[in-house]
């Protein structure tokens, strides 16, 4: 028990990404007194490193182009991918009452702006209520010279951008085809104008999940939320079985918090934890390369310990197929997995998925066959077609990724399977048949190209977007890791956000949303945003019920 306080608030809430500003947002929209402290120098943790999209079906922005859903499709939808393996009352919940946090984002916020991603399919179009045609938003791009003397604080991806060029999600997966569509020709004009443009406004534009906080931080200024950075939870404080407060170590020194209504977690997986990871998760995912924020080391998974929380889906992540490049850097392939000639062979040099498929599914596949290492194999065709992991069209691959390893190069499929130590039979076997299926347009193996999701990526002058043959060398082979974008399992909690012990009981006053807590998509992925969509979705219902107390 803390008999003194150095600081009291209504809500508490640890970490400054999505769930964590949302959180902090819908106190100060229900006139409670907030505080968010942050572990790191910067704010933003995985939201920020993100791509920024949010899937929330119902939301304004969706309303707004005619893209309603009946609640029950939704609650459908997320019951065919998900069973039971969440418990029904925090699936509905989040189905019914997630538009609620984009209104009041809209309504509270000048700075809220977002877009939809036309095509980009829920990840099972195909079950009960999914729709091919998406429900994925992503924030708008902003200038982060709004945010003043807090920019160098807010944290991002590093994608290197000739010239000041930005563009959204959806603009840079149109571009990409830019050797094979002409309707990605219709870019050009527009890239040429936001380079100009830029040089004489002198603009720092973020899009993505940088946008989405950016966007964030600033409406939490505009309603006075105070941030405290460098500033981690390093104890909760209990009386008569309820969480009252924390100790929060700021300028190295400990200070006392009271929390009157409640405390909210939103600190993130364990995603940089080796102990963690090596507890949890599968074998062959249990190497770190993950793309969570460095910071992620399962802070908020011992504080919920320490008080009894109980924990669930710990083995699962938010998996993520990536190369490991020479300097450190973990790239995730999302878009290079729908390469139409190109397939991924495991260490027998044989095909084991849809290699379109979602990537968590992808990796969940690859970890239940024990297959690493695995390689994507192309052809010159696909080299001077498509973009892999940022190296353009046509352009060669760097030194330094032959040098390390990254990628193989031959003239023919037997001397790159030598090269990479699989049988060149069995490689040349599963080229061919891949080829027959590439001219049927069927791949009656795994059914490549049948979901609407396989073709956002792939190739639109195709009569399958994800399928072509492979027969032009030289050929080349790249390491592919299983990667993740942060661990899925955490403190388990309830509808409303609250934090629960392995009884079922309630941890009075203690909440906890985004990948700090157990997932409420279970094992799966509804679709893009996926994420970060509950995250806020959770922290705001956490705020709603903190706020009765």
């Amino acid at each position: 028990m803390i008999k003194a306080w150095d600081h009291e608030v209504d809500v508490l809430i640890a970490g400054s990404g999505a769930g964590g500003m949302v959180s902090a947002i819908a106190a100060a929209d229900r006139g409670l007194d907030a505080l968010v402290v942050e572990k790191a120098a910067g704010f933003g943790g995985s939201t920020a490193l993100s791509g920024g999209g949010i899937w929330l079906p119902n939301n304004p922005t969706l309303r707004a182009k005619g893209l309603t859903d009946d609640p029950a499709d939704v609650r459908r939808y997320l019951h065919a991918i998900v069973g039971d393996r969440v418990p029904a009352a925090r699936l509905d919940t989040y189905a019914d009452r997630g538009p609620e946090v984009l209104t009041m984002l809209h309504r509270v916020s000048r700075h809220m702006a977002f877009t939809w991603c036309p095509g980009y399919s829920d990840y099972h179009p195909e079950e009960p209520g999914g729709r091919p045609k998406g429900r994925t938003i992503e924030p708008k791009p902003i200038d982060a010279r709004k945010l003043g003397d807090e920019e160098d604080r807010l944290r991002g991806l590093d994608v290197p951008a000739p010239m000041g060029l930005w563009l959204t999600g959806y603009e840079a997966k149109t571009l990409m085809m830019f050797k094979r569509d002409r309707k990605a020709w219709r870019m050009f004009p527009v890239a040429g104008w936001r380079v100009l443009s830029n040089l004489v406004r002198r603009r720092h534009m973020k899009t993505l999940g940088a946008a989405l906080i950016a966007r964030l931080r600033l409406t939490m200024r505009d309603l006075k939320i105070p941030l405290w950075l460098e500033a981690p939870i390093v104890e909760l404080v209990v009386e008569n079985g309820a969480v009252v407060g924390a100790v929060v170590q700021r300028a190295g020194k400990p200070v006392r918090v009271r929390a009157r209504r409640g405390l909210i977690l939103a600190t993130g997986g364990f995603d940089h934890d080796p102990v963690l990871r090596d507890k949890h998760l599968p074998e062959h995912g249990r190497a770190d390369f993950s793309m969570g924020a460095p910071t992620n080391v399962g802070d908020g998974h011992r504080l919920g310990e320490q008080v009894g929380a109980d924990l669930d889906l710990m083995d699962d992540a938010w998996w993520m197929p990536a190369i490991a490049k020479p300097d450190g850097e973990v790239f995730p392939l999302v878009s290079e997995r729908c390469i139409p000639p190109m397939v991924i062979v495991n260490q027998e040099g044989k095909r084991f998925t849809n290699e379109s498929s979602p990537y968590v599914n992808f990796v969940h596949d690859q970890l239940d066959g024990g297959y690493v290492p695995i390689h994507a194999i192309l052809d010159a065709k696909a080299r001077d077609r498509y973009q892999f992991a940022g190296i353009l069209p046509g352009q060669r691959f760097p030194g330094r990724w032959y040098k390390s390893g990254l990628v193989t190069k031959a003239d023919t499929l037997a001397e790159l399977a030598e090269k990479i130590d699989v049988p060149a039979d069995a490689l040349q076997a599963t080229v061919d048949r891949f080829n027959g299926f590439a001219r049927t347009g069927k791949d009656e193996d795994f059914g490549r190209g049948d979901s609407a999701y396989d073709h956002y990526y792939g190739d639109p002058t195709l009569p399958n977007p994800v399928l072509d043959t492979l027969d032009a060398g030289p050929y080349y082979a790249i390491r592919l890791e299983a990667g993740d974008l942060g661990t899925k399992g955490g403190l388990v909690s309830d509808e409303h956000g609250r934090v629960l012990r392995e009884d079922g009981s309630v941890i009075d006053g203690l909440y906890a949303t985004g990948n700090v807590s157990a997932s409420v998509m279970g094992n799966e992925y509804a679709g893009a945003g996926a994420t970060i969509g509950p995250a806020m979705v959770f922290g705001y219902l956490a705020v709603e019920h903190a706020a009765t107390r």
